[in-house]
């Protein structure tokens, strides 16, 4: 039922609350102009009272004549009454006890017994906070408005418009520069979460269970903070192996070889090394980072930024880190690997103090441990760190260009070894494709050694890895050809079909010669099929082919095999609990086939494995068997 409420009359400043709104930049527009616009434009007085025990006090005293007096201040209120304590508690019952004299009658005037609306509280917040403006009015008029504020879209109605209401009242400006709206967070199949359903998560269960900077990253990148969020575990979990576990991971394995060489970054300055491509390439590619993360929180792009992020950690893990390794391996603290660790290290501090804002305690921990472990004074917390300045002299986009090819020819080149069944450990001869031919000798290089191909050749033809076969298109050709059409199904039969294709290509037609006479067709009166040379397995993306010759040879054949045999002798080390500065001796029984593997390359395997002697027909230490390529064969390592 209705009842009667104190108001502020909203309806006269709807043009400036319209106004104050168009200052401000919305995340996204349609909400600050559609939803909240709407609101505004349809604004109806604001009924600021309850009639409730609990709340803020409506400051306003009255009388029975019918005078009344909005209170200001404690100190008005002491000035004013005659019973007001000193340590006057503002709340009821306390404040219901002070009157005022009435400056009209003379009789006792009393407050109201309504309280103020909460969002009225909430609203108020910019100020009330510095008790502005009693004292801090300095401090209060350098921070607002707000650069920032952020909240769920139901708060359109709420807090945002309170905000925004009371600011226009007082100072006629809005409260804030910009505002990110959030979405609600749903079930994993788009539904309201509700515990009578039964389909709510508990926060502090999924905190438990995932870690605080997980389940942020989830909704940093899950999607657009605007938009519903569809909250499943599979995404927290890979989210948690996409980039926490690949950081981490990178950042142990620096720790693990900094450690064996007590390397101290802070003997060394980046600037002074020798940089080798890959170092220059990932300088290059963490300030192209720096600037991408930089521009799109600027920008309250908060999921790009993070995609920006985590690009980075993948490229640095498995690119820099994997074509790095043998750096790390080698013995002592040369020039070279002295330009890899500090390459490495400025990438991990700077990547945690970028990551800081999104995951602060693993980029706390990262941190702490690689600069305040070694500088004692730097700042003892990631938090309190510059946020990293962007060094334009460091990017090389040429290079991010070229490395870029590099690794799409890389990809492509491993997704056809999975469609062959080619394990990367097994040698090919040769990869062909139609990339661009200018990459130098070096990226050239880097494609060999990662496909683990003897060759590699560019082409601007490709139509050679491929059979074509053509058959006529009977709708087409039935009527026209009648009964010769069985002497052209047989005559394409028969045709080469590389060179007819390029003849179709070519020339627009093919032309067949029949014992009555030449036939022309063109493309569309073909059905023209195409299959995989044999030898050969091809995958073509974004207007990139490679081909891999999958033909192997006796030669092609034992280099697998030695692979396969480091490949299991380094996983038996680990198994084993070995350091990775500890030699070995290894064992061998079983395969004969394996044996004189072995034999013919003990050289070159105990170099990879650092392995001082093997032992045939015999075994000791740790030891393991294995199937390798059909040959069941047992390994043992024992450390020296």
């Amino acid at each position: 039922y209705a009842r009667e409420s104190w108001y502020i009359k909203m309806t006269e400043v709807k043009d400036q609350l319209i106004r104050n709104n168009n200052t401000v930049k919305w995340y996204p527009e349609s909400i600050g102009k559609g939803r909240f616009g709407d609101w505004l434009e349809n604004v109806q007085d604001w009924a600021v009272s309850r009639n409730r025990y609990w709340g803020t006090p409506l400051n306003i005293w009255e009388c029975e004549c019918g005078h009344r007096h909005a209170i200001g201040s404690i100190a008005e209120l002491r000035e004013l009454s005659s019973n007001c304590p000193e340590d006057i508690e503002l709340h009821r019952p306390y404040v219901d006890q002070v009157t005022i004299p009435c400056p009209h009658c003379g009789k006792e005037m009393h407050r109201v017994p309504e309280v103020i609306d909460c969002w009225f509280d909430s609203g108020s917040m910019p100020f009330a906070q510095h008790h502005y403006p009693f004292e801090n009015k300095e401090l209060f008029e350098s921070q607002f408005p707000a650069d920032f504020i952020s909240e769920a879209v139901d708060q359109t109605r709420g807090w945002f418009y309170s905000l925004l209401a009371i600011s226009t009242l007082l100072f006629d400006k809005a409260p804030f520069k910009n505002v990110l709206v959030q979405g609600l967070v749903q079930d994993e199949n788009g539904q309201k979460m509700s515990k009578s359903k039964g389909n709510a998560v508990d926060p502090m269960e999924a905190l438990k269970k995932f870690g605080a900077d997980p389940l942020r990253w989830y909704f940093y990148t899950n999607s657009a903070p605007w938009l519903p969020s569809r909250f499943h575990e599979k995404a927290v979990i890979e989210g948690q192996k996409k980039f926490f576990s690949t950081l981490w991971n990178t950042y142990a394995f620096y720790v693990l070889y900094a450690n064996i060489d007590s390397f101290d970054p802070t003997q060394y300055q980046l600037d002074q090394c020798a940089l080798t491509v890959m170092d220059r390439w990932l300088l290059s590619r963490l300030n192209t980072a720096v600037q991408a993360v930089d521009e799109n929180l600027s920008a309250y792009k908060v999921p790009e930024a993070c995609r920006a992020l985590q690009d980075f950690v993948d490229e640095m893990s498995n690119w820099y880190v994997r074509r790095s390794r043998e750096r790390y391996w080698a013995q002592g603290v040369t020039d070279d690997k002295t330009a890899a660790y500090m390459t490495l290290y400025t990438a991990l501090v700077t990547t945690a103090k970028m990551a800081a804002p999104m995951a602060p305690f693993m980029s706390e921990d990262i941190y702490r441990n690689l600069v305040c472990s070694v500088d004692k004074a730097a700042p003892e917390s990631v938090h309190l760190c510059a946020w990293p300045q962007y060094e334009a002299a460091r990017v090389d986009k040429k290079l991010e260009a070229d490395m870029d090819e590099v690794l799409r020819i890389v990809t492509q080149g491993r997704a056809a070894r999975n469609l062959c069944g080619r394990k990367n450990r097994q040698p090919l001869q040769a990869l062909y494709t139609d990339a661009d031919a200018g990459l130098g000798e070096l990226y050239q290089d880097i494609i060999k050694q990662e496909l683990n191909v003897k060759e590699l050749h560019f082409l601007s033809d490709m139509s050679q890895f491929t059979d074509y076969t053509f058959k006529p298109q009977l709708k087409l050709l039935g009527k026209k050809l009648g009964k010769r059409l069985g002497e052209v199904r047989q005559a394409l039969s028969e045709l080469d079909g590389s060179a007819a294709k390029k003849e179709l290509d070519d020339t627009g037609v093919l032309k067949l010669a029949l014992p009555d006479g030449e036939v022309d067709l063109t493309a569309e009166e073909l059905l023209i099929d195409t299959a995989q040379k044999e030898g050969f397995t091809s995958i073509s993306d974004r207007g990139l082919t490679v081909v891999l010759d999958t033909t192997l040879n006796d030669q092609l054949i034992e280099e697998g095999f030695v692979r396969e045999i480091v490949s299991k002798l380094q996983s038996m080390r680990k198994d084993a609990g070995f350091n990775v500065v500890d030699h070995i001796e290894v064992y061998h029984q079983g395969s004969q086939k394996i044996a004189q593997v072995l034999r013919d390359n003990q050289q070159s395997i105990l170099s990879d494995v650092l392995g001082e002697a093997c032992h045939h027909d015999q075994l000791d230490g740790y030891t393991a068997q294995w199937d390798i390529n059909g040959e069941t064969t047992t390994f043992g390592v024992k450390k020296l």
